[in-house]
């Protein structure tokens, strides 16, 4: 059950971020605590957004730290749209916004291809090596899967072997409707049982 009210808040603050700053640039605000931008408008599957910071966040585990931003959209990019489908040139100008928090790899994803920065400036190996990859595509499944795979090239460039996580079982979510409904039932059961204590303290 805490899973939901989670999600329901990171869904809360998704909106609610670009809504305080809908001029600003949303992916900055982000990753200045968090290693991954997930647009709402790329429409994830939970099990594909697990993955995508699985990824990350293994990668880390093993040394590699890196920072990604899916772009799904024009309006992802807030007051910079005309940085939309340059992702190289957009990993410069985020790497800029979070230099004085975050002066790490930071890895831009858009339909069109992949941009590589560290510190607000380009990383030309790392650019190379994913410049080599697929372009990722339109969909926000395409977006996450391409960041995977860019992740992953890019810290084997640096000798570090990041495998893909599995995604949790869907258990879970089955065991927490479970636990909804017999409280939901519990809660009905109560209420019957005060109502019926009630009818029997009327009649004495």
């Amino acid at each position: 059950m805490k899973r939901y009210v989670l999600a329901a808040l990171v869904a809360a603050g998704g909106l609610a971020v670009p809504l305080a700053r809908a001029n600003g640039d949303s992916a900055s605000d982000y990753l200045l605590s968090q290693s991954t931008f997930i647009p709402f408008d790329a429409k994830l599957s939970q099990e594909e957004t697990e993955q995508l910071n699985g990824v990350v966040a293994e990668a880390k585990k093993q040394g590699f730290t890196i920072r990604v931003a899916l772009i799904a959209s024009e309006l992802d990019l807030g007051a910079v749209p005309s940085l939309w489908r340059k992702p190289q040139t957009y990993a410069r100008f985020l790497g800029q916004e979070l230099f004085f928090v975050y002066k790490g790899r930071l890895l831009t994803v858009m339909p069109n291809g992949y941009g590589v920065s560290r510190g607000g400036k380009p990383l030309r190996d790392a650019q190379r090596a994913v410049n080599a990859l697929p372009k990722p595509g339109e969909s926000g499944a395409a977006l996450a899967a391409g960041a995977t795979g860019a992740v992953q090239r890019l810290a084997a460039q640096a000798g570090v072997r990041v495998k893909i996580p599995k995604p949790s079982s869907g258990d879970g979510g089955i065991s927490d409707r479970i636990i909804i409904a017999a409280i939901a039932g519990s809660v009905v059961l109560l209420l019957l049982a005060g109502f019926a204590a009630r009818r029997r303290l009327a009649r004495r």
